[in-house]
């Protein structure tokens, strides 16, 4: 069974950076496990590598769909897998690096091969979302589903609808349908490691990117997405930076409103990650000060990892 490294953490961590200086040094390379970094043309946002960094060292799963087009676990598994089947045949080390916590799992223990969506069901649902609120439909989960409602926020309507419109399908709840999918078994020889920061830490490094992303041009990134004829799928306009900055320039918010909203959001996610990172007991962490270098991290990682 092909071995895959993981170095996984919270956005902002220093996984990339780490995950590079790695590759360097055991010859591997990098399968990017990000949502949004699959996205051409949304660079500066998702904190994407430079060309010259890509040159340097391969890179897989990045810029692989356009802005416009629809990306699920699914699509995201299979370009994943080829890759890594590519990088072991090569004799190189494959490094799954990122954070998207959803793709971490699909990509290391696979898909819960739920029921084909039911569109108009979901709209009924919508609707009535609309109308009476998602706590609405949060009730009659906790009612159909309690396992599942103590999981699924309350205002997480898309987790929600999917859960209601699985059991209308099945007649079973779908927490006992990813019960299977929840046993932790891998389809690689994987090993985790994760980076760990301080809260306090973690932010200000939060707040230096957004800051480092505005001073790039984010805006301008943002404007000429939306300028394409395509325009951008749902879901990459929600990614953290692009939805607020969007609302900007429809003249929702102002510019210095739209900065402040995207550190909210970031550090947002990074409590969502930091949920899911509780769920994996198989991580080898390493906590991280705010003084420490790459290099002194490599280091560390190192010499309590054999890689190869």
């Amino acid at each position: 069974m092909t071995k895959v490294w993981f170095i996984l953490g919270c956005t902002a961590c220093g996984k990339g950076t780490v995950g590079r200086q790695i590759a360097r040094r055991t010859g591997g390379q990098i399968v990017s496990v990000d949502s949004m970094k699959v996205y051409r043309r949304m660079d500066i946002g998702t904190a994407k590598p430079s060309r010259k960094i890509c040159s340097e060292i391969p890179h897989h799963c990045i810029d692989i769909v356009e802005p416009s087009e629809a990306f699920s676990a699914a699509r995201y598994v299979s370009h994943a897998d080829e890759a890594i089947n590519k990088i072991a045949a090569a004799g190189a080390v494959p490094l799954a690096v990122g954070g998207t916590s959803l793709y971490i799992k699909a990509l290391s223990e696979g898909l819960f091969a739920g029921p084909a969506a039911d569109e108009e069901f979901r709209n009924r649902l919508k609707e009535q979302a609309e109308l009476e609120g998602s706590t609405a439909l949060h009730a009659e989960l906790v009612r159909l589903d309690p396992k599942a409602a103590e999981k699924i926020g309350a205002n997480d309507l898309k987790r929600i609808i999917r859960a209601l419109e699985v059991h209308r399908a099945t007649g079973r709840p779908i927490s006992d349908q990813q019960g299977q999918w929840d046993a932790g078994v891998h389809r690689y020889d994987c090993v985790f490691i994760g980076l760990r920061r301080a809260k306090e830490d973690l932010s200000h490094r939060i707040n230096l990117r957004v800051r480092k992303m505005v001073e790039a041009g984010l805006r301008d990134e943002v404007a000429a997405l939306m300028g394409e004829p395509a325009g951008l799928s749902p879901q990459a306009a929600q990614a953290v930076g692009y939805a607020e900055m969007i609302g900007h320039l429809a003249g929702r918010c102002s510019f210095d409103q739209a900065v402040e909203q995207i550190k909210i959001n970031t550090r947002k996610l990074a409590k969502k990650q930091r949920t899911w990172h509780r769920r994996w007991t198989d991580v080898k962490w390493f906590d991280l000060s705010p003084d420490e270098t790459a290099d002194a991290t490599v280091e560390r990682i190192l010499k309590e990892m054999k890689f190869g």
